[in-house]
């Protein structure tokens, strides 16, 4: 974590929203919300007023099921590359929010070997704010007496004004694996990723800071820790089958992860690992 002094005053104040708990965050004219469920960041506004995270109007807010858009906290696994549910459980359980401490609002999940998982760990997930960015990471502790091998993701829905104006611009030169024709590796060529139907890449090895470019608006993606990038849209045949998706939705987002998919961390017992994602 950078230090205390280059990070903004911020208020936390617990509310009620789309009818579940959550975290209220204020910082330099900025906000965030965070519901409990997940520890998921729902939204977004910097100081300039304009929402940056997509969410969809057909989430459902029940406690159980999993929130659609925000950033959802994928641990200790990634989509279905393990025996647990896809993107494991740490989105679909009550965490506890713990204050802030050095300028960072800190949530806190703890897991004792249970029906989950058969390995004691704590998860704790601080989101920084200032009017122009927004920094979130997750830490993972290992805090039984065996080692444990989990895969993790930051599954950050963005919100854009229309898909095909879209460009992801600074993965050219990494190799991907493309998930949506069956896993096959690739290397991309050009400048930036454009989407035209399903997309659906684990970028891996990304070291170089993103740009987001919706029309006119260009917005800044860095990541530490995390050695991979996601990026995904469903594209329209996809979202016509994913049922908490209003009609046209996918055209309003786009999913840039940081991610440790391709290499689960292992992680031994006393040990704890960082990943990191800035926005802005």
């Amino acid at each position: 974590m950078p230090p205390c002094a280059t990070l903004a005053s911020m208020h936390a104040m617990p509310i009620t929203a789309f009818d579940t708990q959550c975290i209220a965050l204020h910082a330099e004219g900025a906000s965030a919300l965070v519901a409990l469920h997940g520890a998921h960041v729902l939204s977004w506004i910097p100081a300039d007023g304009r929402e940056r995270l997509f969410l969809s109007k057909r989430t459902v807010f029940d406690g159980r099921a999993a929130i659609r858009g925000g950033i959802p906290v994928i641990f200790p696994q990634f989509g279905e590359r393990g025996a647990l549910r896809k993107h494991g459980f740490a989105r679909n359980c009550g965490w506890r929010f713990m204050g802030v401490e050095c300028g960072a609002a800190v949530f806190e999940l703890r897991g004792d070997g249970d029906v989950h998982w058969p390995y004691p760990f704590v998860a704790c997930l601080r989101i920084g704010l200032t009017a122009t960015r927004l920094a979130v990471t997750l830490e993972i502790e290992n805090t039984g007496d065996t080692a444990f091998a989990f895969t993790a993701a930051l599954h950050t829905y963005l919100g854009v004004g229309d898909i095909a104006q879209v460009r992801v611009e600074g993965l050219q030169g990494c190799d991907y694996e493309d998930s949506a024709n069956g896993g096959t590796l690739h290397r991309q060529s050009d400048y930036a990723v454009a989407f035209v139907d399903e997309t659906d890449r684990i970028y891996s090895d990304v070291v170089a800071p993103l740009t987001l470019v919706d029309g006119a608006q260009r917005l800044g993606i860095e990541q530490q820790g995390f050695t991979d990038v996601v990026v995904w849209n469903p594209g329209a045949r996809l979202a016509s089958g994913i049922a908490d998706l209003e009609a046209g939705d996918w055209q309003r987002f786009v999913c840039i992860e940081a991610a440790q998919a391709a290499q689960p961390v292992l992680l031994q017992a006393g040990e704890q690992w960082q990943g990191r994602q800035q926005l802005g």
